[in-house]
């Protein structure tokens, strides 16, 4: 009756050994280390540069415990933090000669001590979010309104060259706030100006009036457009903020929406709030320049001359230099898009570029001129240019047009993000600033896990002496709970932060309900009469429904703070639900098992530890009270 198959156990064991395996690695702690990437998405990382910070420590006469390409980085892993000091200034002198103009980043961090054969089986410890590392916050506010007004002052350089190229005249357009006002002399062509508008201008909504003794076109954005513009505008500059945080060397920053209009940083390990400022306030500018083509200029390319005057020399990502004539030919402020793509033609990898009216007019003009040669894209940062690429104009050009040639379909990805996040789409301010000190976050860990591990060892002692055996059962099962949760999170690389451990411990709390209601369950059999086997069976089957009941009305909630909740909010919300997960397994299935292992082979059980069992008395005349008598079921 009370018998699971062996493929049961199979499982139970089998996910068990899978969680402890997974749980594993967040018990060995992190050592200090030394992470070198990238400064920007093109300067790549490779075994060569593995080879680099090997010799870098060697001649500093450092041992590294670990030196390993991880990703896009390379990290150097040391037994103590003065060892991981001297190491950084040894490998900052080795990659940056010039630290004016740096290639990498050398960071301070910190990595799990995991064996290798742990990290082989991707076993990971969870990450610590910035209540219990230490870091800065800051909360930015967009500026929705001149991301707008700048859309308009698009529109408007737009709309004027429009009706230049349709002979419509006018008096005069000018931009009031986020708003286009065009004058007209009469009706007719207030008609006209407002059908092409209306043809070519679908994010424009129209309104005309007489205005002394001429008539005035109002133009303003839509407001399912400025919905659009300020959407756009938003994700632009998370990912911008995205690769700007990337020269921090943070390992797992939080960069998130909030609201509509803010934006939530957190970096965890970072405490140098200036900088960490003075990176997420910077700008930058894209232009894009005619290649000198000269005789003069090829010479100085391949070092054999110097740089022609009125030209200047700048280096591509993999470091060939090219000289671009300081002529600019259009700004970033043209470029309304860019999306990667493959060419038709040939199947290609391509960036699809789209420019304003403005910028249709300079491109078609230069580009008729000088058809087979090349025009260079510049990013410029902090007074700095770097040749983000440098394609061969095929053809006459025009609003849109494409650059391809020997890209893979990871650079056209990562060029078009430069193009489009090259700079802020609108300026933000930071209305909010926090920082948590590494000695503050170590504090919340000890609070955190002291809450968590006291708040279950006393569950364990209740449930051990009102249940006896079955107690103990319940309390191994509430051990399996906690673990299974841990190996979930570590297993989704999730962020561990107060609010998360906040629901482990409410997680405890809840999962051991359901072994409540199995254990009053078999007790009531057992109080109506029912054999031990029969009892057993029974308060199991019959509580799984109300386990199921209660458990789905809670994850209900847990999925409403999932999808509408933000921040420490959702990190709690994951937690919780997790655990209502793990719980239902450990609480039924689990705690069954251990059930069935301990009393299902006994054929001629006669009682179960499950505590005192309380049975009413039979009443001896009528009106007198019940009394009370108890049945100790113990063996």
């Amino acid at each position: 009756m009370n018998r699971y198959p062996v493929w049961k156990y199979a499982i139970i064991l089998i996910a068990l050994m899978l969680a402890g395996l997974y749980t594993l690695p967040n018990f060995f702690g992190e050592a200090p280390a030394v992470q070198v990437s990238g400064l920007k998405s093109a300067n790549k990382v490779d075994a060569a540069t593995v080879a680099r910070v090997e010799q870098a420590l060697k001649d500093a006469g450092l041992a590294a415990e670990q030196v390993s390409l991880d990703g896009n980085s390379v990290r150097a892993r040391f037994s103590g933090t003065d060892t991981q000091l001297k190491a950084k200034d040894a490998i900052q002198k080795a990659l940056i000669p010039n630290p004016a103009e740096p290639a990498y980043v050398v960071a301070l961090n910190l990595l799990s001590r995991s064996p290798a054969w742990l990290t082989a089986l991707n076993a990971q410890p969870m990450y610590l979010g910035l209540d219990l590392r230490g870091g800065v916050h800051f909360l930015l506010q967009v500026d929705m309104q001149a991301a707008l007004t700048k859309k308009a002052e698009s529109l408007a350089g737009d709309l004027r060259l429009v009706l230049r190229e349709k002979n419509i005249r006018h008096g005069g357009i000018s931009r009031n706030g986020q708003s286009i006002e065009i004058r007209v002399r009469d009706q007719a062509t207030l008609d006209a100006a407002s059908r092409l508008i209306q043809e070519q201008f679908a994010d424009l909504q129209t309104t005309g009036a007489p205005d002394g003794n001429e008539f005035k076109l109002s133009a303003s954005i839509k407001p399912q457009s400025a919905r659009s513009v300020q959407e756009q505008a938003l994700k632009q500059n998370i990912v911008t903020l995205h690769n700007r945080i990337n020269e921090l060397g943070v390992a797992e920053p939080v960069i998130q929406q909030q609201g509509l209009d803010r934006i939530v940083v957190q970096l965890p390990g970072v405490q140098d709030t200036a900088k960490a400022k003075d990176i997420l306030g910077r700008t930058a500018t894209l232009e894009m320049r005619l290649v000198d083509e000269s005789a003069e200029a090829r010479a100085a390319e391949n070092g054999g001359g110097i740089v022609p005057f009125g030209s200047e020399r700048f280096l591509e990502s993999n470091g060939r230099p090219v000289i671009v004539k300081k002529q600019v030919i259009l700004t970033g402020d043209s470029l309304t898009d860019a999306q990667p793509g493959f060419d038709s033609q040939n199947q290609q990898p391509k960036v699809d570029l789209t420019v304003d009216a403005k910028g249709g007019r300079i491109m078609r003009d230069v580009s008729r001129e000088n058809v087979k040669k090349r025009m260079a894209i510049l990013l410029f940062e902090k007074g700095k240019g770097e040749v983000l690429t440098a394609p061969v104009i095929q053809s006459e050009l025009g609003n849109r047009f494409q650059i391809s040639g020997t890209m893979n379909v990871s650079e056209a990805n990562d060029l078009a993000l430069l193009l489009r996040a090259g700079s802020l789409a609108a300026p933000m301010d930071i209305i909010e600033e926090r920082t948590i000190g590494p000695s503050l976050g170590a504090e919340n860990i000890a609070k955190g896990f002291s809450s968590v591990i006291w708040g279950f060892l006393v569950i364990v002692a209740f449930m051990a002496a009102y249940y006896m055996l079955f107690g103990l059962f319940s309390g191994l099962a509430l051990a399996v709970n906690l673990l299974l949760l841990i190996a979930v999170l570590s297993m989704l690389q999730a962020t561990l932060t107060l609010p998360g451990m906040a629901a482990m411990a409410l997680a405890l709390g809840m999962a051991i309900d359901s072994n409540v209601l199995i254990n009053e369950r078999v007790r009531e059999e057992l109080r109506n009469g029912a054999a031990p086997q029969a009892a057993i069976q029974v308060g199991y089957d019959r509580a799984w429904a109300t386990i199921l009941d209660s458990n789905i009305t809670t994850l209900i909630a847990g999925l409403a703070l999932l999808a509408f909740g933000s921040g420490p909010v959702r990190g709690f919300a994951v937690v919780h639900c997790i655990g209502i997960l793990t719980s239902m397994f450990s609480a039924v299935f689990f705690s069954r098992s251990l059930v069935n292992l301990w009393y299902g082979r006994q054929k001629k059980l006669k009682s179960v530890s499950i505590g005192t069992i309380w049975r009413a008395a039979p009443e001896a005349a009528a009106g007198d009270k019940p009394a009370r008598s108890t049945l100790p079921s113990a063996s």
